[in-house]
């Protein structure tokens, strides 16, 4: 059994995030098994990621479903699974689209899994632990990827622990809140689509309000950096969310689940 501190610190990843490289795993995802029979389960949520071009898939357990829409707590035993491929490309290299205007799915990449059982969860420290989860990646011959960044995946999720860490609860439950209207462009309006914030960088005067909009079918968070850091709360497809500041000065900012993503506040 490895110990946790030999884990790599890395950027965040996990389910409904992706999975990022370091040097080594630690012993907590061991006790998950490749999931053989995922697919029986209940596909809740597909997702097109524009960062990296590829498609996802998202499979549940049905008893997870089952008490997601009842309002209840994943049982022990749920186990979620995230299943990438890379998204076809056209002769441009972009991601070719279905007449849905989706991605269409090809090569197989990689799996990530996370579980819960009872008991689980215990060997780690309070400002790492997930609850009774476990997270662990397989690459497409179904075998553990032993460079996985497993920490990674706590880091990523512990934002979530109201939502029982699962970052795709409100599409388990099947009750994903309805669309707000699209603000109108204009000072302090950022809109995220295909994982960019545009623009990029926005400028505004002391308190005032600044909206993202997701147009994105996959969350996002907004996540200032730096030592006045901080996060909004998830942003689901079609919702808003708001920030207001009120000292002069820039903040970078990252979306908290994709941190490739990047965007800048310049308030004066």
């Amino acid at each position: 059994m490895r110990d946790i501190k030999s884990a790599a610190v890395a950027a965040a990843t996990g389910l409904g995030c992706g999975i990022v490289l370091a040097f080594s795993a630690f012993a907590g995802g061991d006790k998950i098994a490749f999931p053989e029979d995922y697919a029986k389960g209940t596909l809740y949520s597909t997702l097109d990621r524009h960062d990296n071009k590829q498609y996802r898939e998202l499979w549940a357990t049905p008893a997870a479903v089952e008490a997601a829409r009842k309002g209840e707590p994943a049982p022990s035993g749920t186990v979620l699974t995230l299943v990438q491929y890379k998204a076809q490309l056209d002769a441009a290299g972009a991601p070719a689209k279905d007449a849905q205007g989706r991605f269409m799915k090809g090569d197989l990449v990689a799996y990530t899994v996370m579980e819960k059982r009872a008991g689980w969860g215990t060997e780690y420290p309070d400002e790492l632990r997930n609850g009774e989860w476990e997270y662990q990646a397989f690459g497409p011959d179904k075998k553990v990827n032993e460079k996985a960044n497993l920490k990674g995946c706590f880091e990523c999720h512990k934002p979530h622990a109201g939502q029982d860490f699962v970052i795709s609860l409100a599409s388990l439950k099947g009750t994903a809140p309805g669309e707000a209207a699209k603000p109108q462009p204009g000072p302090g309006i950022v809109s995220i689509a295909d994982f960019k914030f545009g623009p990029e960088t926005v400028v505004v005067a002391p308190n005032t309000q600044i909206t993202w909009f997701n147009a994105d079918s996959s969350p996002h968070q907004v996540t200032i950096t730096g030592a006045k850091g901080f996060r909004t709360p998830v942003v689901l497809k079609g919702k808003t969310t708001q920030l207001t500041l009120a000292d002069a000065g820039i903040y970078d900012y990252i979306c908290g689940l994709h941190p490739a993503m990047k965007g800048k506040i310049e308030v004066k």
